[in-house]
């Protein structure tokens, strides 16, 4: 990988500057078309794609091509939602002179795009997080020039995925500008600081969230920054679910932690079972036969073994195979040392926590921090308990799971990929699903204004055919005044 040089740097953001107010005068029809060009553009060039980051991640062909399919499907999510008119969230409300307790001028509002907004492209997911993933795709439909600071992880993807969509979507008629690629750790923060870029994506570690969000906060022109950072996603499994089917939660559970080497962002790192469960058996047996396989990079490996080092002091191991560790401990040793096991540690491994009461469970949910996921596993029997927990878990989690696994995150409108911090920066954002456009918009109210100079989409004729909420219902019509 070479480093973007400065001049180079300039060029790309000044071309993003010059290219946002075509891209936010764009009609949404238009816009939508653009974006489907670059899905099929994706799709066109998977066979070129996957081989190079077969290569550089060392991940299997089907996760790859199930990346690819899973980027371009998001793409084309959005070209619907934009085409229908929901992700402008257009309302309408027309004069009321007769309104209490005084009278209402006509109010029109609706979202417009930020400006150019950089992505920090993720590493363990080398399509759907990173240059074509869902920070990319959900900016371009918010109507905003996207610069993507690649991934070091895999760099000959990164310029040929860039390539392939830049290309695409200027051929379809995207202003240039609309999509660019910059390289090297300097060069993100010399293009985060630079005043062109008004928003920002990133997914990776905690500490390095925290810096660069800092800096998005600290310029003269603060600008949202929205980082995904850390989660341990914990398990809850009463004893009325392991009675019931505890083979199954024990053979899901290793499945979930070691899906992907562990490297997944919604990887369940803690389970909370009851003394005496009696899953000891079926858990050891379930992590023997895990494989050992390559992680993404020399550089996650390392800190994967230096995480698991930690755990190795702070509680004490299960059960270990070739491709993966199982450490146990139990609620009062918890709370005695929370910061050394309630760290995420990114890869193939995940502790037990042995809970004696309800109590006791109640204490641990309460020491964890934000987190994008929580899960319960029960029974129809623990209606009360479950209730009793829910209140717990909603306010550590941006997605609560009933009897389920928190890997992966289906693509659509009422997603929500994010949390408390330090799961995720802003909380109200996701980075999955049709709402993650939100992040790179900002509304716009018109007050009494002219017909002809109002947006397109405002307008009284509706000349765009999208939804609207006027006076308080959705409607395609007319405005009758």
């Amino acid at each position: 990988m070479t480093d973007t040089t400065a001049a180079e740097l300039d060029q790309i953001l000044a071309a993003a500057w010059d290219a946002a107010p075509a891209l936010a005068a764009s009609g949404p029809a238009e816009r939508a078309g653009w974006i489907r060009a670059a899905a099929d553009a994706l799709d066109a060039a998977a066979d070129e794609l996957v081989p190079i980051a077969m290569r550089e991640s060392s991940l299997p062909e089907a996760r790859l091509r199930g990346e690819v399919a899973r980027s371009s499907g998001q793409l084309r999510m959005f070209a619907d939602a934009l085409a229908e008119g929901s992700l402008l969230e257009v309302v309408i409300d027309t004069a009321d002179p007769a309104a209490k307790p005084v009278p209402r001028p006509d109010l029109r509002r609706v979202l417009v795009p930020l400006g150019p907004v950089l992505v920090f492209a993720a590493s363990n997911f080398p399509f759907a997080f990173s240059v074509c993933g869902g920070d990319t795709a959900s900016a371009l439909a918010a109507g905003c020039p996207v610069v993507v600071k690649a991934h070091p992880g895999h760099p000959e993807l990164s310029q040929r995925t860039a390539a392939v969509l830049a290309e695409a979507l200027t051929k379809a008629g995207a202003p240039a500008g609309a999509l660019a690629l910059v390289e090297g750790y300097d060069v993100g923060i010399a293009a985060l600081k630079d005043p062109r870029i008004t928003a920002a994506g990133f997914t990776g570690s905690v500490p390095a969230g925290r810096a660069l969000h800092e800096i998005a906060v600290t310029r003269p022109t603060p600008i949202p920054f929205y980082g995904e950072l850390g989660s341990l996603n914990p398990v809850i499994v009463t004893q009325a679910a392991i009675d019931a089917r505890g083979a199954d939660i024990a053979k899901g559970y290793v499945g979930s932690f070691t899906l992907g080497v562990g490297q997944f962002c919604t990887k369940p790192g803690i389970l909370l079972l009851p003394n005496g469960h009696g899953l000891e058996d079926q858990l050891t047996e379930a992590v023997g036969g895990v494989a050992a396989a390559p992680m993404l990079n020399d550089r996650i490996a390392s800190g994967f073994a230096s995480g698991l080092a930690r755990l190795r002091k702070a509680v004490r191991v299960l059960s270990e195979g070739p491709g993966a560790t199982l450490l146990q401990t139990t609620v009062t040793e918890l709370l005695a040392a929370p910061e050394e096991i309630l760290e995420e540690c990114f890869g193939p491994a995940s502790v037990i926590i042995e809970y004696g009461s309800i109590d006791e469970l109640k204490a641990a949910i309460e020491a964890f921090e934000g987190n994008l996921t929580a899960t319960i596993h029960a029974e129809a029997s623990d209606a009360d308990l479950a209730a009793d927990l829910l209140p717990l878990l909603t306010a550590r989690a941006g997605r609560v799971l009933w009897n389920g696994w928190p890997t992966g995150v289906a693509v659509s409108w009422a997603q929500h990929h994010g949390g408390p911090f330090p799961s995720s920066v802003g909380s109200i954002h996701t980075s999955v699903g049709v709402t993650a456009a939100r992040r790179f918009q900002r509304p716009v109210a018109f007050q009494d204004a002219p017909d002809d100079l109002l947006p397109a989409v405002l307008r009284d004729a509706n000349p765009l055919g999208v939804s609207r909420r006027i006076n308080g219902e959705i409607s395609t019509a007319e405005v009758h005044r």
